[in-house]
């Protein structure tokens, strides 16, 4: 198999996976909250498989970044811009801070879950900025 196709097959992966873990790890912010903080029920392997799949994602798309000798398309900065705000938003949102609120959590939930969708609405419409 190309090593080129295996390590996008792993990026994908990671990226379901991050998918998956959000999507899991967001209802904590709905179901059994206590004093303005998420549940905890689940934590430490929520946290986890979200560390390993974020980094998953970064050490895949450098080496793919690499191996393309850094030639990209316009659209993928936008693309490192928003995977940027959905790491941001997911930290205020998870954040142990007894001073952070439901609403704002909830809300850095919301603008990571538009950063990831947009994310991924890049990567499957590749737009051609001319």
């Amino acid at each position: 198999m190309d090593t080129h196709l295996l390590i996008k097959i792993i990026h994908m992966t990671s990226v379901a996976v991050l998918i998956l873990v959000f999507v899991l790890r967001a209802s904590t912010l709905f179901i059994g909250t206590q004093n303005q903080q998420p549940n905890q029920k689940g934590r430490v392997a929520f946290v986890a498989l979200q560390h390993l799949s974020l980094t998953l994602i970064v050490v895949t798309g450098v080496t793919l970044l690499v191996m393309n000798e850094f030639k990209v398309q316009p659209w993928f900065y936008a693309k490192v811009v928003l995977f940027i705000v959905f790491l941001s938003s997911q930290i205020k949102a998870y954040k142990k801070d007894e001073r952070i609120l439901l609403a704002q959590r909830r809300a850095g939930l919301v603008i990571g879950a538009v950063a990831l969708i947009a994310t991924l609405t890049l990567v499957v419409i590749k737009p051609v900025f001319s």
